[in-house]
């Protein structure tokens, strides 16, 4: 029952903050940047008695993880207008995959594998 109560409260979240780019584009920008879903995680990953490293765990890979995905914010917006939207995303997953790859080489130097 409780994870039907989390995924309806999510799903909310995520129809919500859609509607809102709907009206204005900066203000569903500003939401959407926000770390709403990782605030949700942790609020739920709290909730449920996880240790604090299992915690401190999950947000040092959501950084990793995060990192990898900013070039293709700076790509996307310039290659839609070239290619179109389903050419568009299907290059800034591989543009976010090649990322992946080159922070999961580096950060495996400093003990983290994310792969």
């Amino acid at each position: 029952m409780f994870i039907i109560f989390k995924i309806i409260i999510t799903a909310i979240l995520i129809v919500a903050i859609t509607e809102i780019a709907k009206l204005n584009d900066r203000i569903g920008g500003l939401i959407a940047a926000l770390p709403i879903t990782t605030f949700i995680i942790l609020f739920w990953l709290n909730y449920e008695n996880n240790t604090v490293e299992k915690i401190s765990n999950h947000v040092s890979y959501t950084l990793l993880y995060v990192l990898p995905t900013l070039p293709m914010f700076l790509v996307f917006p310039y290659i839609i207008n070239k290619f179109g939207f389903y050419w568009s995303i299907f290059i800034s997953v591989l543009i976010t995959a090649f990322f992946i790859i080159i922070v999961h080489y580096l950060s495996k130097k400093y003990g983290y594998k994310i792969l």
